[in-house]
């Protein structure tokens, strides 16, 4: 899936909080970069990690003629790559949905309140969609 670099207009246009240096073109093709590289690396481990899980999803898990402990790693073995899937996949979906918001022009706003997250905050956490308010409100409940 090609992504389209978005104009100068959309890259000067990112939000700061108050006291933060406005962005520069430069640290706008960093963060996108990092987020492509970031995406295309999860993409991949991903499809390996569907793979992964495709086949220890077929050995079986009745336990027909093996050993109960087998039978017991075998399922926590799947279990484990099953909870590295799912946060792989999530880890994605966030970074695809950071690419798509810097391309059209929403990122580094807020999804909760609408204010800007932070330069620093989207400098040090890319995929971040929440001001550090909102997250903390969010991580309370």
């Amino acid at each position: 899936m090609a992504t389209t670099k978005p104009d100068e207009a959309v890259l000067t246009a990112l939000p700061v909080l108050d006291g933060e240096d406005p962005w520069t073109a430069e640290e706008v093709a960093a963060v996108r970069a990092e987020l492509i590289e970031e995406r295309d690396r999860l993409r991949a481990a991903v499809a390996h990690a569907q793979a992964e899980l495709a086949e220890l999803m077929t050995e079986g898990s009745d336990g027909a003629g093996r050993d109960p402990a087998d039978v017991g790693s075998s399922n926590f073995e799947r279990d484990q790559e099953l909870s590295l899937h799912n946060n792989q996949r999530n880890m994605l979906d966030q970074t695809e949905q950071a690419v798509k918001a810097l391309e059209a022009g929403t990122y580094g706003y807020c999804e909760n309140c609408g204010k800007p997250i932070g330069k620093a905050r989207l400098e040090a956490f890319p995929r971040a969609t929440m001001c550090v308010t909102c997250k903390q409100r969010q991580e309370r409940r």
